[in-house]
C-alpha cells in the first residue's frame, strides 16, 4: 500500500534543489546529518548539492572569473554517495571557517555593498546553481552566517530569487541556545575522559600531576563533561571565575582578566588537600581552554585570530603555561618538587568515530532540515530536538542579537544541578560533608 504524502508536503514543492554546506570546525556524526539529510531529499526525488569546504568556493564565486565546477567545487550526490555514511569518520564534504558576513557587524552594514560584497558572491553562486534552499551545518558563527545572508535577501528586490535557508547545529561545546545537546559532544567527550583516565593511571604511576586543557572556547560543557566522565580531581572553566580567581584591574574592555597566580594557589590548594586528607600524592585537573580568552592583554599580545575574529587557543597552550605556575608555587609553598605535566586535549576527538547517541542525533537533525523545508515551509529556523528526539523548530530571530547580529553562547548555570555534579565529584578542600552527601573513596 502506498503511504499517504504528509499534509503539508505541496509546501515545499518549489524546494527541488537544495545544498548543504559545512563550515567551522569538525564533529562527529557530521556524516550522519549529510547522509540523512539527502537521503531524505534524494528518495522525494529531489536533488542535493553538497559544497566543498564551506564557504570557501561560494565566497570566491565571479560568473566569469570563478564558475563553480562540478567534483571540484561541489558535489551533485547521488545514492550511492551517502548510503552507509552515517557512522564514517570525518566530513564527507570537507569544512573550512571562510566567513562571508565577517564585514558585517550591525543592521546597517546590511546596506552596504561593500560590507556585502561577499554575501552577495554568496548568493550568486546558489543562484547560479539554481539553488533553492541551503542547509547550512555548523557552530554559532555560521548560524551567525545563515541569518546574514538571510537578511542579505530581505533587501533584495521584491523580484529576486530567495534562497531559503535553514541551520542544523553542531559544535563539540556544547554552547548553542535552543538545543540540549549537539551531536558529537557525547563523542568529543568519551574520547578525551577516555585521555583522561590514562592519565590519571599515568599520573599515580609517577606521582606526578597533569593539567589537560579541553576545547571549549566560551564554555564549560566540554571540560565538565570530560572531567566527569574521566573522574579528574578538579574542573575549571570560564563559568567558575569570579573574584577570587581574577586581577584587581580589568582590561580596556572592561572584562576582568584571569589571575595566573591565582589561578596557580587554587590547583595547588587541591594537590595539598589530597595529600593531607587522603595521602594521594597525583591526579589529573582539567581546564576549559576558553580561559585562556580571559588572559591579560599582556599575554595574548601577538596571539592570531581567525576569519571570525577569534583567537587562536592553540597558540597559547594553557596546559602547559598553567602546569609550569603550579609547579613553581608547589616548590616554593612546600619546600618540594612536583612534576606537573601540561597538555592540550580536542583535535583528537572532532573526527573520532561517532558515539551511537550523535549518530542517532545526526540523523535526526538531517531529517530534520529536510522536513523544515519540505513539510513545513520554512525559512529562517534551525533544526532542533528535545526530549525523545522529538523535532522542532526554532526561528533565527529567537536566537540573534537583532542590535549586534551576534549569537548568545549558552554557559553553564552556576549552581545548577549540572554544575554541581561536577563540584561534587572533584577534590573540594573544604570538609567533605559541607558539600556532598556522606564520604566519598578518593581515586
Amino acid at each position: 500500500m502506498a503511504t499517504a504524502a504528509p499534509p503539508n508536503a505541496q509546501i515545499g514543492d518549489n524546494v527541488r534543489r537544495v545544498g548543504i554546506v559545512f563550515a567551522g570546525g569538525p564533529a562527529p556524526a557530521a556524516n550522519a546529518v549529510i547522509s540523512a539529510a539527502a537521503i531524505s531529499f534524494l528518495e522525494d526525488g529531489r536533488e542535493v548539492v553538497g559544497f566543498f569546504h564551506g564557504y570557501s568556493n561560494l565566497l570566491h564565486y565571479h560568473p566569469m572569473s570563478h564558475r563553480l565546477l562540478p567534483d571540484r567545487d561541489y558535489r551533485i550526490f547521488t545514492l550511492e554517495d551517502v548510503h552507509g555514511l552515517r557512522n564514517q569518520r570525518g566530513i564527507r564534504i570537507g569544512t573550512a571557517r571562510a566567513n562571508p558576513g565577517a564585514g558585517v557587524t550591525c543592521p546597517a552594514d546590511l546596506l552596504d555593498p561593500e560590507r556585502t560584497a561577499p554575501l552577495l558572491n554568496v548568493y550568486k553562486g546558489l543562484v547560479d546553481l539554481d539553488i533553492d534552499a541551503l542547509i547550512s551545518i555548523g557552530g554559532d558563527d555560521t548560524l551567525k552566517t545563515a541569518n546574514l545572508l538571510h537578511a542579505f535577501q530581505q533587501h533584495l528586490p521584491e523580484d529576486a530569487r530567495r534562497v531559503r535557508i535553514v541551520h542544523v547545529p553542531k559544535t563539540i561545546d556544547n554552547d548553542y541556545h535552543g538545543i540540549d545537546f549537539t551531536f558529537g559532544f557525547f563523542t568529543a567527550v568519551d574520547v578525551m575522559a577516555k585521555e583522561v583516565e590514562n592519565l590519571r593511571a599515568d599520573a599515580q604511576s609517577t606521582g606526578s600531576w597533569f593539567i589537560v586543557e579541553t576545547m571549549g572556547r566560551k564554555a564549560g560543557w566540554l571540560s565538565y563533561g570530560v572531567a566527569i566522565a574521566g573522574e579528574a580531581h578538579l574542573v575549571i572553566a570560564g563559568e567558575d571565575i569570579d573574584d577570587s580567581l581574577t586581577l584587581a584591574e580589568s582590561g580596556p574592555d572592561g572584562a576582568r582578566r584571569l589571575d595566573l597566580q591565582k589561578l596557580a594557589d587554587r590547583i595547588v590548594d587541591m594537590m595539598l588537600t589530597r595529600e593531607r586528607r587522603h595521602d594521594k600524592h597525583s591526579g589529573v585537573v582539567v581546564l576549559a581552554e576558553g580561559l585562556a580568552e580571559m588572559l591579560p592583554d599582556s599575554e595574548l599580545e601577538g596571539v592570531p585570530r581567525d576569519a571570525h575574529g577569534h583567537i587562536s587557543l592553540g597558540r597559547i597552550d594553557l596546559g602547559k603555561l598553567v602546569a609550569q605556575l603550579v609547579a613553581d608555587r608547589y616548590q616554593a609553598r612546600t619546600g618540594r618538587k612536583k612534576k606537573v605535566n601540561g597538555l592540550q586535549l580536542g583535535y583528537e576527538s572532532r573526527c573520532a568515530p561517532p558515539h551511537a547517541f550523535d549518530v542517532m542525533l545526526g540523523s535526526q537533525l538531517g531529517i530534520g532540515a529536510y522536513r523544515a523545508l519540505v513539510e513545513e515551509g520554512l525559512d529562517a529556523h534551525m533544526v532542533s530536538v528535545s526530549g525523545q528526539l522529538d523535532l522542532h523548530y526554532v526561528p533565527f530571530r529567537q536566537l540573534i542579537d537583532p542590535d549586534s547580529l551576534r549569537t548568545q553562547v549558552r554557559l553553564i548555570e552556576r549552581n545548577s544541578d549540572f554544575h554541581r555534579l561536577a563540584r561534587f565529584l572533584e577534590t573540594r578542600s573544604d570538609a567533605v560533608g559541607s558539600w556532598g552527601p556522606g564520604r566519598r573513596r578518593e581515586g
